[in-house]
């Protein structure tokens, strides 16, 4: 179970307001990137809160609402499918988390990062393996990603149903790969990531 106490160790080094930064969607052919960061009040417990991979969706929605609701301060970065096409996926995750962090509405001085690369930020921080399992903050954000995302793809399978993205969120499953190969690729797909089939 997650807890503080990578918060903590930020608070002794004298950080006042510690976000935990992570993102969801690296993976898929399609739809954008997008990192969450959230700032939480330090010793706020959320029952059940994990990495987001090992909850289901409908525990993700609930646990959406807790974050949102007693989070100091959260956000949303994202970046797009031709931004990931145009510098590349781990660039493109780098923004979507630098975004995430700057749209803050109260100022962290101090990230906590999932993962072991740090963004370009212009605050300090540091990067936690499997971050999202350990920090409280990290799987917070990890949450705001993944719902975030999931969200948005529904809106994405409105626009373009035939390609059934409300059941598979842009990953590259078989059902996804026999849409792409009988409907081509639509506005919204990684160009980068399909070359084998342009």
């Amino acid at each position: 179970m997650p807890d503080y106490e990578y918060e903590l160790k930020a608070s002794a080094m004298g950080y006042g307001c510690i976000c935990g930064v992570d993102e969801a969607g690296r993976g898929p052919l399609a739809g954008p990137v997008y990192a969450a960061a959230v700032i939480l009040p330090q010793g706020l417990v959320i029952e059940g809160l994990n990495d987001s991979k090992k909850l289901s969706e409908k525990k993700r929605e609930l646990l959406y609402d807790k974050v949102t609701e007693n989070a100091i301060a959260w956000s949303v970065g994202i970046a797009t499918e031709q931004e990931i096409d145009e510098v590349n996926i781990l660039q493109a995750t780098y923004l979507a988390m630098k975004r995430a962090v700057e749209g803050l509405q109260v100022k962290a001085d101090y990230a906590l990062i999932d993962g072991n690369r740090m963004p370009p930020l212009d605050i300090n921080g540091e990067t936690v393996i499997k971050g999202d399992a350990l920090s409280m903050s990290i799987a917070a954000a990890s949450i705001i990603a993944k719902v975030s995302r999931d969200r948005f793809m529904l809106e994405i399978d409105k626009e373009y149903p035939e390609y059934q993205f409300s059941k598979h969120k842009g990953y590259g499953t078989a059902l996804h790969y026999e849409m792409i190969e009988k409907y081509g690729i639509s506005p919204v797909h990684r160009r980068s990531f399909l070359k084998k089939l342009l």
